[in-house]
């Protein structure tokens, strides 16, 4: 029977306490609370039902990094003058595998951004079924208008310290924001001579020397393969949807392309300084002089009308105007906000589906809710990344590598798994809350393994 404490439920006391300590607790960490309430929010049926995770304590415990790694990082730059950064690595959960999860460069990177990152990491990787722990790591360099050998000597000098708390079975980091496979690779060359060992210390290596088939592609990749899965569910074809996406980085470029090799047709791309719209979609020929803008020249993404004139670009502007069936935010955090959210509902999406790290804020959130915006959260969507990881650590433990084919089968078949535990635990009488299906299923395979290795 269900106690009621006036009009509020043990479960909602209890989750209403722990949220009022946690913010008191992290008040200058707006990122990480922000995490944390979302994840809770989904979780009053489950601690109705299971009194003994309240009982042990699982959301106090699993909210609280193992871990927390913080060093000065000094660099000398290209006219000979000593630099001083901040590196983080935050191991934050280990009980389903060794730590897992990317390093971020870029001058906003704190502890807040980290923690959330790394909380979010526990449960994406839940999801993937995978033996994978949750962590998160990077330094608030920032790797834009450096020289290779400016972006060396600052790798180098990371990884001196990283590596004294990094290794196969303890902690694998990979790439994140502007860590790509010219970072990865400082680290690693500097990693393999410090540690005089050739072994799978991170991921996203070169395909020569150890990385996988399908690594750069994974995230923007599994992202459609979980909308497609979506669609199916509800009935629908992707084929001849419209999409607009945000961003022009590593998982956006690939969504895109694979949106339309799948007979899809993308209208935007972003980046910081503004959107570019194409009535006509892009062309595969047009996405891949995207590639060789963003990451060959490191340019703008209004370069781009070079290519194709009758293309519009907007200055300063998000796309979330353009109407569309299907919504793919993958720039960064917290870049819908409620007016944003309220754009993209009034043009009444068949799909939402996050390929950033939590691009959604908590009113945003709500206004997807209120709206019944089919809306998938980051860390369902978003997992193909560390899935592919994963896949790169087991090759590397067996001295082999698969073929693309292999890899992207794989891929395919974890993001519908991951779908299918969303639908199980998310369904209602006519649809998906695929939120809390996500955030359910992460969170339960997590607290069972708290429960079965005891109060550490």
């Amino acid at each position: 029977m269900r106690c009621i404490i006036g009009s509020m439920s043990i479960d909602q006391q209890y989750i209403e306490n722990f949220l009022d300590d946690f913010q008191k607790k992290h008040a200058g960490e707006p990122e990480f609370v922000q995490a944390v309430e979302e994840l809770v929010s989904s979780l009053g049926d489950v601690l109705e039902e299971r009194p003994d995770l309240r009982d042990a304590r699982i959301l106090e415990r699993i909210t609280e990094p193992e871990r927390i790694i913080q060093f000065k990082v000094t660099w000398v730059d290209d006219n000979g003058v000593p630099q001083v950064n901040r590196g983080y690595r935050v191991q934050f959960s280990s009980v389903l595998g060794p730590y897992k999860g990317g390093l971020r460069f870029h001058p906003t990177v704190n502890l807040s951004v980290l923690q959330f990152l790394g909380f979010e990491q526990i449960f994406k990787n839940s999801l993937t079924g995978l033996m994978l722990g949750g962590a998160k790591g990077g330094a608030d360099f920032d790797p834009k208008n450096k020289s290779d050998g400016e972006v060396m000597r600052f790798c180098q000098a990371f990884m001196i310290e990283l590596s004294n708390h990094i290794g196969p079975d303890t902690d694998i980091p990979a790439g994140d924001i502007g860590v790509g496979a010219r970072e990865i690779g400082y680290m690693f060359g500097m990693y393999k001579k410090l540690v005089n060992e050739f072994h799978g210390s991170l991921t996203g290596k070169g395909l020569d020397w150890g990385g996988s088939n399908l690594r750069p592609e994974a995230t923007g990749y599994g992202l459609l393969y979980f909308v497609e899965a979506m669609l199916e569910h509800a009935g629908q074809d992707i084929k001849g949807k419209t999409v607009v996406i945000s961003g022009s980085g590593n998982v956006a470029q690939y969504a895109a392309i694979k949106a339309t090799e799948m007979g899809a047709k993308v209208l935007t791309l972003s980046d910081s300084a503004g959107y570019i719209y194409d009535a006509d979609g892009f062309s595969l020929e047009e996405l891949k002089y995207v590639q060789e803008i963003k990451n060959v020249r490191r340019g703008r993404i209004k370069e781009y009308l070079q290519k194709d004139p009758d293309a519009e670009y907007y200055e300063g502007q998000k796309p979330w105007s353009v109407k569309a069936d299907i919504y793919l935010p993958c720039a960064t955090q917290n870049e819908i906000d409620k007016a944003d959210a309220e754009t993209i509902a009034a043009n009444h999406p068949l799909v939402v589906a996050e390929g950033a790290n939590m691009p959604t804020t908590p009113e945003g959130l709500e206004v997807f809710k209120q709206a019944e915006v089919l809306f998938a959260p980051a860390k369902a969507s978003n997992a193909g990344g560390v899935a592919v990881s994963g896949l790169e650590m087991a090759q590397n433990s067996m001295r082999t590598s698969w073929s693309l084919e292999e890899v992207d089968e794989r891929l395919k078949s974890i993001m519908r798994d991951i779908h299918a535990q969303c639908v199980k635990a998310g369904k209602t009488d006519d649809t998906v809350d695929y939120m809390k299906g996500a955030n359910t299923a992460g969170f339960l395979k997590v607290a069972e393994a708290m429960l079965s290795q005891g109060v550490i």
